[in-house]
């Protein structure tokens, strides 16, 4: 039996958290391995709606779920998202929810930092969502981070704080801000550790331990491919890797233990805050795909950006991201259109491009090249099986998995999670 890596494989906002969730009935750890809580994951259960940032979606199927080393944690975020599902039924205890010790920390002063370059930057804003993600990854990478294990050891983090707020003291007193707090920011670390250490443990060790006796664990991660850090539509990107790959070093199971890689992509293409969208639709037809789609941002509630289905840039995702499979979804957007496009190259002055430029420059001067593919009138929502589905709308999917050269193993025709079609099971590779 395969393990299960998913991914977006566009700018996010796939619909990951409902085929985890689904996916989650037949595994048995499922596991976070990058990002931080500024991934948003939206569950329906029944009358129930259930909304993620920082747990593995798993959690609510009470299915034992780890946050691995590669994601930032926020302790704060991490207690009142653990408290809004207990008030929902579900329990979260240190027999279902694992945090690797070694998660470096965001802290309040990660979101200050967030805040001001934001504010600072004028035209140049990237749009991150404030929560200190990026600072974060910063001073993991600068070797002065916090991390879960510390907690334990608040007395002995002098020369650790003394690095760390040095750093942050002259960049704050650069945007007229004054210094961190220092005892105030122990007084906070003192309270939220007793919340966080029961859950806290050396996860490499369990999940290794898992691989050995056979068991299915399945990799969840944040955001999409298209805001990887290093093949994503930088500087508009987020700030971890968010490749198949990362799925290996971000929760120390290694490369082997990846196994199926599916790739989440909507039957549409969106995108939240600034950056390039070459098929991007500000007309009705994109109000509508908005509207039915309902496209807010489960963590911002900012309005996303809709477009048609870029084949292009999904194939460049499977390609750099190493996707087995594509999971389709929101297919019931698309109902009733006379005509559905999807953009299959570029225009770039005099060239044609079958990917998409790296340069932002050129990224904004692209014009997409469309294939018009006929409508359906039927309805596909809630179908479970092929035979429910209309002619077109097969046909739809078909001409898809051959623009991005990746076969379609799941689509997905609604938020509920039995409304899923399954064509190629991940866990039986």
């Amino acid at each position: 039996m395969a393990n299960v890596t998913v991914i977006g494989a566009q700018w996010g906002d796939e619909g990951k958290g409902k085929i985890v969730d689904w996916l989650a009935s037949r595994a048995d750890v499922v596991v976070r391995f990058q990002g931080g809580h500024n991934a948003g994951h939206t569950l329906v259960v029944g009358n129930s709606t259930y909304k993620l940032s920082l747990l593995p979606s798993g959690i609510v199927r009470g299915t034992p779920s780890v946050i691995g080393n590669g994601v930032v944690l926020d302790p704060w975020a991490l207690k009142a998202e653990v408290e809004r599902l207990g008030a929902q039924g579900v329990a979260v205890s240190p027999e279902t929810l694992m945090v690797a010790d070694t998660c470096a920390l965001i802290l309040p002063l990660h979101g200050d930092l967030d805040g001001l370059r934001e504010d600072a930057s004028g035209a140049g804003k990237i749009g991150t969502t404030r929560r200190g993600i990026g600072p974060a990854y910063e001073d993991k990478v600068g070797r002065r981070a916090l991390r879960v294990c510390d907690l334990a050891h608040l007395d002995d983090l002098g020369p650790q704080l003394d690095r760390l707020l040095a750093h942050h003291d002259a960049l704050r007193a650069g945007f007229g801000a004054g210094p961190i707090d220092r005892p105030g920011l122990l007084a906070e670390l003192r309270e939220i550790a007793g919340f966080v250490l029961p859950y806290a443990r050396p996860v490499w060790r369990d999940l290794n331990e898992a691989k050995a006796r056979g068991k299915r664990i399945l990799f969840e991660g944040a955001q999409g491919v298209l805001l990887d850090i290093d093949h994503g539509t930088y500087p508009f990107v987020t700030s971890s890797n968010t490749v198949a790959g990362t799925a290996a070093s971000g929760s120390g199971l290694g490369p082997s233990g990846v196994g199926f890689v599916l790739g989440i992509a909507k039957a549409y293409t969106t995108r939240v805050g600034s950056g390039p969208f070459p098929t991007e639709l500000t007309d009705k037809t994109g109000e509508r795909l908005g509207v039915r789609g309902r496209e807010f941002g489960t963590v911002t509630g900012r309005k996303r950006r809709c477009g048609w289905f870029d084949a292009v840039l999904v194939r460049q995702s499977a390609a750099v991201a190493g996707i087995t499979g594509i999971a389709l979804t929101k297919l019931d957007v698309l109902d009733g259109f006379d005509e559905v496009r999807i953009c299959t190259g570029y225009r770039l002055g005099d060239e044609t491009l079958d990917y998409f430029p790296a340069h932002p420059a050129d990224q904004a001067r692209v014009e997409p090249v469309y294939e018009v593919v006929e409508g359906w009138e039927g309805s596909t929502a809630g179908a479970r099986s092929w035979a429910e589905l209309p002619a077109q709308a097969i046909k739809y999917i078909r001409r898809v998995e051959e623009l991005i050269r990746c076969p379609v193993a799941l689509v997905s025709t609604s938020p509920e999670r039995a409304d899923t079609i399954l064509v190629r099971d991940p866990f039986v590779d």
